[in-house]
């Protein structure tokens, strides 16, 4: 979105209750803009944090797993620290 058709700020910003000058970007005290939370009610109650993580990092639970060559490097040097023990 450019700048030229971005609406106007609030003269009051609904999230932190402070003046906004006209033809600002964001608030120079919390810094919310028209991508942050800036909305023309300037109500924050209808906001679902289990909706706003949902949008931004999805609905799949995935477990981070190990690289296979991590497992092989790690099984190598195991057995490699066995022979130098025992041998």
């Amino acid at each position: 979105m450019s700048l030229g058709h971005r609406p106007p700020p609030p003269d009051i910003c609904p999230v932190c209750g402070e003046d906004v000058p006209p033809r600002a970007l964001a608030c120079p005290e919390c810094g919310a803009d028209h991508n942050s939370g800036w909305r023309e009610d300037g109500s924050e109650e209808d906001f679902d944090y289990d909706d706003f993580v949902e949008q931004e990092f999805g609905s799949g639970e995935t477990q981070p797993r190990v690289h296979p060559i991590w497992v092989v490097t790690a099984l190598v040097l195991f057995a490699a620290f066995l022979w130098w023990l025992i041998g």
